[in-house]
């Protein structure tokens, strides 16, 4: 099977039982890669994925964790290395909301969301920047034009996903030397459960703000990523890729 990939090139997909992240998992495959598809709840929907990735004729991996959790993390990646041994690709995509005004905010939601987010993304990238050193490897981060532009209502994940952006135009600095390449990629309004959760009123208002006049497609996200995480960008690093139909500018 041809790809954007060489043969036995293996991924990590954190998030990836839904959403844009089950979409990224089936474009890695795609494209030659062999699959390790992290999912923290739902085993049933998981396995889905994971029969899409092998119908394609790559290996699967499933892999339960919490990414917000250091010792599972840990863990994962230890089954990572003793069922694979190397690592090629991280798309890093875990992401949740819990929405509402900074002024009526609880510290709970502020804590949970930039648990998962922020520090999940922290974890999961130490340990694949550590099982890629040596060999070097791509990174590809999950963010958000929230993270970029702001968006009320989302004071704790436009913090979150903008500490991402942060975290990965650092570990790019540092990795660039060890061969690894480290991007990300800011979807605006993906048609995913999680922007399903948005009133309708809010969801017509920004509608109205994007230039394409739709919402986007997880697997435009997933191509974006790909792209990212393949050798076609190469000589690309420490960059923010906006998918979002021109909503924000730059």
């Amino acid at each position: 099977m041809s790809g954007l990939f060489a043969e036995g090139t293996r991924a990590l997909v954190t998030g990836a039982s839904r959403g844009i992240g089950a979409a990224v998992a089936v474009a890695l495959a795609e494209q030659g890669c062999d699959v390790a598809i992290n999912y923290r709840a739902s085993e049933a929907k998981a396995e889905e994925v994971a029969a899409r990735v092998r119908d394609l004729g790559r290996q699967a991996l499933l892999l339960k964790a919490d990414v917000s959790d250091e010792a599972q993390v840990t863990a994962m990646y230890k089954e990572l290395r003793v069922r694979w041994g190397s690592l090629d690709v991280a798309v890093l995509n875990s992401g949740i909301t819990a929405d509402g005004h900074l002024a009526a905010m609880s510290s709970t939601k502020w804590n949970e969301v930039v648990s998962t987010n922020l520090t999940g993304a922290f974890l999961t990238a130490r340990e694949a920047t550590k099982q890629m050193y040596g060999g070097g490897g791509a990174l590809v981060f999950i963010a958000s034009t929230s993270g970029i532009a702001g968006r009320a209502g989302q004071a704790n994940y436009a913090a979150s996903k903008g500490g991402v952006i942060a975290l990965a135009k650092t570990l790019a600095q540092e990795g660039a030397p060890r061969g690894i390449r480290v991007n990300v990629v800011a979807p605006g309004f993906i048609d995913t459960d999680m922007v399903k959760k948005v009133p309708g009123a809010q969801m017509k208002e920004a509608l109205q703000a994007i230039p394409l006049g739709r919402m986007g497609e997880p697997a435009e996200v997933a191509q974006a990523a790909a792209f990212l995480a393949g050798p076609a960008a190469s000589y690309i690093t420490g960059k923010v890729l906006t998918v979002d139909g021109g909503m924000i500018p730059g």
